[in-house]
């Protein structure tokens, strides 16, 4: 039996600086080039930027949307899921996700990494939200990534 692929949900603000923008970038090639697939909530800014990134490597792209109209995802989506939920849908992202990197964000971020905390699936934060122990904060895209994959693959371990 194949075993499925890891899914990543990268979290962060439709509107975010440059260096933000960056890191989400960075963030999204390095989780492409470990095979995992990439979930977002589909729009722009931290979701564009890791969808851009991902794409880059040639991984996969799911984006998770607001909104009822399929046509508002960013053109880095390859899989493109309107809800029509609004900011529920942030509960969606988070329960398809085996790990949550959050880049930046405001607080649609922080509902995103209470539902991740509330769910006990793995949180790394970059520019983010700290709000609880739990959180595994990491100062660069590589540290994100592999602190984010060591806690699936410790928790899988021990599941």
């Amino acid at each position: 039996m194949k075993q499925r692929k890891i899914q990543i949900a990268v979290i962060g603000g439709r509107e975010a600086p440059p260096e933000v923008l960056e890191a989400a970038r960075e963030a999204g090639r390095l989780i492409a080039q470990k095979g995992a697939v990439l979930i977002c909530g589909g729009l722009g800014g931290v979701m564009a930027a890791a969808c851009e990134g991902a794409k880059e490597e040639f991984g996969l792209t799911v984006g998770i949307l607001p909104v009822g109209d399929g046509n508002m995802a960013n053109p880095y989506v390859d899989i493109v899921i309107p809800t029509d939920l609004g900011v529920a849908r942030n509960a969606v992202i988070v329960n398809a996700a085996d790990g949550v990197l959050a880049v930046g964000g405001s607080y649609g971020t922080l509902s995103e990494i209470a539902f991740a905390l509330q769910r006990a699936v793995p949180i790394v934060i970059m520019h983010s939200w700290n709000v609880d122990p739990a959180v595994i904060q990491a100062e660069t895209p590589a540290e994100a990534v592999s602190s984010l994959f060591e806690e699936i693959d410790r928790r899988t371990l021990f599941a």
